[in-house]
């Protein structure tokens, strides 16, 4: 399996590029800047983008979706809780000081218990709301990865207090969606390092119960 990390824009999202060796089938995950890099990698791969999976709707993972999609011809699957987000591109760009980017067209609802493939790898959309209502996760299953987007981070978790977050749901997703997975699962977070399942369970203070503040 071809995964390259490629940290993009102001503020350094994880866009994952995920590849078959065998077909050159592949899958791009938040594709929020940066997207000449991002072809340079399916470029240098030989990679047929499948498609273009974005987790949530906040500009730092989508804004420039809608460029691979015109350079690739790949569809955008996203889930259409998040869709008044994706309507809010102009505040959002706001917020940072940045150009407003063009709207993604998105192609697919990415709902909870779909699947997609690509090559011979299964990816399972997991509906995980709480970072954003239209907050997903990706699992793969042949390959222990789990691509989190916000909903979980190293030693952390999604901020719940920007529209459309909740302290409380983000902390259900979690317990109920992807600390049930095996512990040696590859977690691939949003921004930052990757850490598995196993570890936050021990380590996360919003997990473990070593955390003292309050959540939105």
């Amino acid at each position: 399996m071809i995964h390259e990390i490629l940290p993009v824009g102001m503020l350094q999202c994880n866009c994952s590029v995920f590849g078959d060796e065998a077909t050159r089938e592949g899958l791009v995950v938040d594709p929020g800047d940066e997207i000449d890099s991002i072809l340079e990698i399916l470029h240098r791969h030989g990679l047929k983008v499948k498609a273009i999976v974005i987790t949530h709707a906040h500009i730092d993972h989508i804004g420039g979706a809608q460029k691979l999609k015109r350079s690739t011809g790949a569809p955008i699957y996203m889930n259409a809780n998040d869709r008044a987000l994706q309507h809010m591109m102009d505040v959002q760009a706001g917020w940072l000081g940045m150009e407003t980017p063009e709207e993604a067209s998105v192609d697919v609802d990415a709902k909870d218990g779909d699947s997609l493939v690509f090559g011979t790898t299964e990816v399972h959309v997991m509906h995980t709301p709480g970072h954003t209502q239209g907050s997903i996760s990706l699992w793969m299953p042949s390959e222990q990865k789990l691509v989190a987007g916000d909903t979980l981070f190293r030693d952390s978790i999604g901020r719940t207090d920007l529209p459309g977050g909740n302290g409380r749901q983000i902390l259900q997703s979690i317990h109920d969606k992807l600390l049930p997975l095996p512990e040696e699962t590859v977690v691939i977070p949003g921004h930052g390092g990757n850490t598995t399942i196993g570890r936050e369970k021990r380590l996360n203070p919003f997990l473990n119960g070593s955390f003292q503040g309050g959540l939105e």
